[in-house]
This record gives C-alpha cells, structure tokens and sequence, in this order.
C-alpha cells in the first residue's frame, strides 16, 4: 500500500481512539462519585461506543482492533495519577505502568505492521459477514467490539488493588513483573517468527505451516504469551493486596477460557480448511503450552 494511503488510514484510527479517549474522559468528569470499577468499566463501555462509530462508519471492524492494547495503556496511569493518586505513586505503580506499556506497546506495533489499511478488514470479521448478511453489525457490536472490551477489563481488575495499595514492595512483584515482561518477549518473538515465516512463504520458500522457533513447540505461542501475561499482572496484583485474589483470579481465567476455547477452534477450523497437512501438525506440535514434539 502507498504511504500516503497508510498515513491517511492510520490517521483516522488515530482520530477514532482519540475521540474515544476524550469520551471516555467526559464520562468520568459526568459521573457522580461513585466506586472506582464502576467508573472505570462505564467509561470503558463509552469509549468503545465511540470506537464502534467509527468501524460503523467506515464499514470496518477493523477499527477495534487496536482497542485491546489501548485500553489498559491508558486504564494503568489513570488508575495511578488520578482515581489513586492520593496513595502517592509507588515504586510497584510505576512497575505496573511499564509492564503494561512494553506489552501494549508492542501489541500495538505488531497490529499496525500487519494491517493495510482502511480496505483490510480481519478475515474473521469478513467471515461473519458473509454468513450474517444484515445482522452484522448488531453481532459486530456485540461480539467484535464489547466482548473483548468485557475481557480486557476484566484481564486488567489487578491494576485497582495495584493503583490502591500502599503495601511494600515483596519476592512476588518480581515473580509477577518477570511473568509480564517474559511473556511480553514470547508474544514478540513469537509474532517476528510467525511474520518471517509469511514472507519466506510468500517467496515459495517455505511450506504454509510455521514450525520454526517457538512455532516449533507450540501451534499458538503468541496466545500462550498473551495468556501468561495477565497471570503476570494478577501476581503483582496479588502481592499488591492478598485479599482482592478472589475477585482478580478473573483475569487470567477468562483469557485462558477466550483463547482456549475461542479463540483457538476458530484458527485451527481455518487451519484445517486451508492448509492439507494442519491435521498432523496437531498431532505433533502441543496446542497452547510449549511442550516437546511427538514424533
């Protein structure tokens, strides 16, 4: 794609997350005091509509995507510098801010360098399309843009007791920011081996099954990172405020159950559909968790 089209496209997902910041941010000046979840998720809903006016718009889903990482970048310093900036701003806020900023960061570098602009539009979204006809916006709402938007705040419920406490810092928070910061590393490496693997394919190189690196141990490495990265934020959030385990444990059990359950089928459906040699791919290669191969 010409440049100038890139430039011209990402300049109008930047607008829409824009706006959808700045909504967000009317929502929480609106609303009366009330406990900080509820502002936050409320806000979250709103910025997500905003979000969705634009995939409307547009006539693109697409324009969610991004939304993943974006929305805890911005949820971890709000937390620390507004909602709780009465506790002061501790070593273990600024170690929550960073692992969220590396991973989000980096999820949305991979987005940007894979995405081609406003005519491309996630295979899966085009899939649901073509099968619901006119209902599918209602479904894009629904599935596309709110239900992760469910999940991304629900993966983030650590950072409260972690904006919050004003315990010091134990062995935990490092046992939880080494989980975050090497998942983070998974996910990347995962990511440059899988885009090599495109390219080389592309050349007429390579077969249409990754099984280098990571890829070689796992048929989803990239997910197997992404999942172990909020079981790295609920650690933090766990040595940040032992008794809020029972209501963060959340996180990390719905992006296991989205990933595993979701996720997952819908890539190796895909898998099996197009690429004749998937089904003893599975075989071989450990699903989710990296495992050796069997023979």
């Amino acid at each position: 794609m010409p440049t100038k089209q890139l430039f011209r496209a990402v300049s109008f997902v930047a607008i829409a997350y824009a706006v959808a910041i700045f909504a967000a941010g009317a929502t929480l000046r609106l609303m009366p005091s009330s406990h900080p979840i509820l502002r936050a998720a409320l806000a979250d809903v709103v910025a997500t509509v905003a979000v969705f006016g634009f995939s409307r718009a547009f006539d693109n889903s697409s324009f969610y995507d991004p939304y993943w990482s974006v929305a805890p970048m911005v949820m971890a310093p709000y937390l620390a510098f507004a909602e709780y900036a009465h506790d002061g701003i501790s070593v273990r806020k600024w170690l929550a801010i960073l692992v969220v900023f590396v991973w989000g960061g980096r999820l949305s570098y991979n987005w940007l360098r894979g995405w081609r602009g406003l005519g491309h539009e996630d295979w899966r979204y085009v899939d649901l399309r073509n099968r619901l006809g006119r209902a599918y916006w209602p479904v894009s709402f629904l599935g596309i843009h709110l239900m992760p938007t469910v999940c991304t705040f629900v993966g983030s419920l650590a950072l409260f007791p972690i904006m919050r406490s004003a315990r010091p810092m134990g062995w935990l928070d490092g046992v939880g920011v080494a989980i975050a910061l090497g998942a983070a590393s998974i996910e990347s490496i995962a990511d440059r081996q899988l885009h090599d693997h495109r390219q080389r394919r592309e050349a007429g190189t390579e077969g249409d099954i990754c099984e280098s690196g990571l890829w070689r141990y796992s048929r989803h490495p990239n997910y197997f990172g992404e999942c172990m990265f909020w079981v790295g934020l609920f650690i933090i959030g766990v040595s940040a405020e032992p008794t809020a385990v029972s209501w963060t444990i959340a996180g990390p059990i719905v992006m296991f159950v989205l990933f595993v359950f979701i996720s997952i089928p819908m890539m190796e459906r895909r898998s099996l559909a197009k690429r004749p040699h998937f089904a003893s791919h599975q075989h071989r290669v450990s699903r989710l968790i990296p495992w050796f191969r069997k023979s």
